[in-house]
């Protein structure tokens, strides 16, 4: 197997990930208790020399749930039919797992609404309450715009 290219900086020696094949579960009648499909793939993150402290710590923090105590993270796949698809599927977990983990989450740029969506917001709250004001019983109406008239 080849280096797993995870970006231009980042590249996990071949021999770093450990693969082991165990029999999977799951339907398949006689060829699933016969073969060893099911791939797990292992790669040692405490000592692997192909990342920083930083990205290191961020998948830590990321996938901490797929590291054990002795810091290896384990990947199992076991969709497909043949060890070499399920290998396979399992390198392209890891490159997609790593790559999320070390990518920084894009910076908000906050928006605000433009002048014609505020007066269409106002004009709506001025119908609304307009709406709820001619609902309102005649010597309430009249009591609210003599107190308010008095006030100003």
């Amino acid at each position: 197997m080849d280096d797993l290219i995870i970006t231009d900086t980042i590249i996990i020696p071949a021999h770093e990930l450990v693969f082991i094949a165990s029999r999977s579960s799951g339907p398949g009648g006689q060829h699933v208790n016969k073969t060893s499909t099911r791939v797990t793939l292992l790669f040692d993150l405490e000592h692997t020399t192909a990342l920083s402290g930083s990205q290191r710590a961020a998948i830590r923090t990321a996938l901490a749930k797929r590291i054990n105590a002795n810091g290896v993270l384990r990947i199992v796949a076991q969709r497909k039919r043949s060890q070499l698809a399920n290998k396979n599927l399992a390198v392209a977990r890891l490159r997609q797992l790593i790559l999320q983990a070390v990518t920084p989450p894009a910076e908000r740029i906050p928006t605000s609404p433009s002048a014609a969506a505020r007066e269409s917001r106002l004009a709506d709250k001025r119908a609304h309450g307009a709406l709820k004001r001619s609902r309102a019983k005649a010597g309430r109406l009249l009591h609210e715009y003599t107190h308010t008239e008095e006030s100003e």
